[in-house]
């Protein structure tokens, strides 16, 4: 009668254990980034009376070139790893009416 309550209990106490050990285990999630890249670095680039070519060398085609707003490239860039949100940054240029760099602003929307 011992070798049959042991048998029994040994399927079990596996079964126990796979189950508490998949809790564990989540898949993985890849980060994914979007927009553009915005570095410290290359904002500690841009100064005021850049043209729109060395802005656009640094930093690259802005996400959000206006056709209405001429003087206005706006850079968007996002972090994300599954649902959570690492960086969210935008970054705005603003330009005179000779196209050259008049003023920016850098938001930081979340840092983690």
């Amino acid at each position: 009668m011992k070798q049959l309550i042991n048998i029994n209990i040994l399927p079990l106490a596996i079964l126990a254990i796979f189950a508490s050990s998949c809790s564990y285990l989540q898949p993985y999630k890849v980060p994914v980034m979007q927009g553009n890249i915005i570095e410290d670095k290359d904002i500690s680039k841009l100064e005021k009376g850049m043209t729109k070519g060395q802005v656009d060398f640094i930093f690259g085609r802005a996400v959000i070139m206006d056709p209405f707003h001429d003087n206005r490239w706006d850079y968007f860039n996002s972090i994300t790893v599954g649902e959570e949100t690492i960086t969210e940054r935008k970054l705005s240029i603003f330009f005179n009416d000779d196209g050259v760099v008049d003023s920016w602003v850098l938001e930081k929307l979340s840092d983690n």
